[in-house]
């Protein structure tokens, strides 16, 4: 039989609050927790409590024939702990199923592993821990990068670290010919599989579903079920990622969404020769066909698949190579409250809000954006990073001071 991977990213950032140049040394807290809370407590409201309870309800309905799989970053659950332990409480009954698989991740969902191979590994350990911690001792055992990012050099780290596999996107101009549908290996460790997202059937749940000018429009489960069968037999798994914000925050209630997915699973068991897996399952269960080569780094972002979302500009590129610099001397200092504003500016969304890219990605990237031009997104990062920046210093006379 053949299966369905369906996993969901579930990401908060801690957003910065405005920060003016005439703050910098007087003002050392950075997060906008007005903003964070309301829009936890919106998304809360709209996506993560109809959609775990209608996951549970389909998990019990089909006494697990029906599986999903979540990877939550670290300042996800910071906020969860901080504004909606009720969402928390709901996830920990989905993983409590025992047919939910959670994954690994960075815990500042951060772009570590094209910078730092210590910070990336002290990154991974930590959102181990708070997973261990919120989930009954639950060990993840599969990794997703930020943004699925990978590469042959990334996978690598992640195979020393000792994960069996590694999700990211099947990208065109590196699957070629080949199909997504596939278990692949790391070209540098064989023994780290890699599963690709099949991004056009993902895309057409998570972007497009409620698009009118689609020629597809709208996407009903008969429609759906209609694509996937004639898939060949010879393709084992069919990787259906996406944000779990696409059920009721990007793809509104009004658009049927939920009603979408709590059909589905019972027209895929009924109506054709897929089930449902996890990741680990998968991973256990199919055998790679070959290594995939990726010698630059791949991501699920826009029309490139990329880096350029993040790093794709002199902004983005002296935001981040300034943040870097910091790396040695704040671990060295191992201060708590440094440690957690560091994690924190490293989560991905402050580069994404710096692109400027324009035309068909550039409306997505304004959609996420609290700031109203990538140039605002650099000032104030900036702005923040050189008060952190004097922090450090502080600190370090401080320290300098202790016999």
């Amino acid at each position: 039989m053949r299966t369905i991977c369906f996993y969901f990213q579930v990401h908060q950032p801690y957003r910065l609050k405005p920060y003016r140049f005439f703050d910098i040394g007087d003002d050392h807290y950075y997060w906008d927790d007005f903003l964070n809370r309301n829009v936890m407590r919106r998304v809360a409201q709209k996506c993560y409590l109809p959609m775990n309870a209608l996951l549970l309800e389909l998990i019990e309905k089909h006494q697990g024939a029906f599986k999903v799989t979540f990877s939550f970053s670290g300042t996800y659950l910071d906020q969860l702990e901080a504004y909606a332990p009720d969402v928390l409480e709901s996830f920990q009954r989905l993983v409590a199923t025992g047919h939910v698989e959670v994954l690994s991740e960075t815990y500042g969902h951060s772009l570590a592993a094209l910078k730092s191979k210590e910070e990336f590994a002290r990154m991974v350990n930590q959102h181990k821990e708070k997973i261990q911690k919120l989930f009954n001792g639950y060990t993840p055992k599969v990794f997703r990068n930020t943004e699925l990012i990978y590469s042959d050099q990334i996978g690598e780290m992640v195979a020393d670290m000792g994960y069996k596999g590694i999700l990211t996107e099947g990208a065109k101009h590196v699957l070629g010919w080949k199909s997504p549908n596939y278990v692949y290996q790391n070209s540098i460790k064989p023994e780290l599989k890699v599963l690709l997202k099949n991004f056009l059937l993902s895309d057409d749940i998570a972007f497009r579903f409620s698009n009118k000018t689609w020629k597809d429009y709208p996407l009903t489960v008969e429609k759906f079920i209609s694509w996937i069968k004639p898939i060949p037999a010879s393709e084992p798994v069919l990787n259906l990622f996406m944000d779990y914000e696409t059920f009721g925050e990007h793809q509104w209630k009004e658009t049927g969404i939920f009603e979408f997915m709590r059909a589905l699973p019972e027209a895929v068991l009924s109506q054709t020769n897929y089930g449902f897996s996890t990741p680990s399952e998968v991973l256990n269960q199919v055998e790679p066909v070959s290594p995939i080569q990726v010698p630059y780094p791949i991501s699920w972002a826009d029309e490139e698949r990329d880096l350029t979302a993040w790093l794709g500009n002199d902004l983005q590129d002296e935001a981040f190579d300034r943040l870097y610099e910091l790396e040695k001397i704040v671990r060295k200092l191992d201060d708590p409250d440094l440690i957690r504003d560091w994690n924190y500016l490293q989560t991905s969304d402050h580069f994404y809000y710096m692109c400027t890219k324009f035309f068909s990605d550039g409306d997505i990237h304004s959609y996420f954006s609290p700031y109203d031009t990538p140039y605002d997104a650099f000032i104030n990062y900036m702005n923040v990073l050189s008060d952190f920046v004097l922090r450090i210093k502080e600190k370090q006379k401080e320290l300098e001071l202790i016999p």
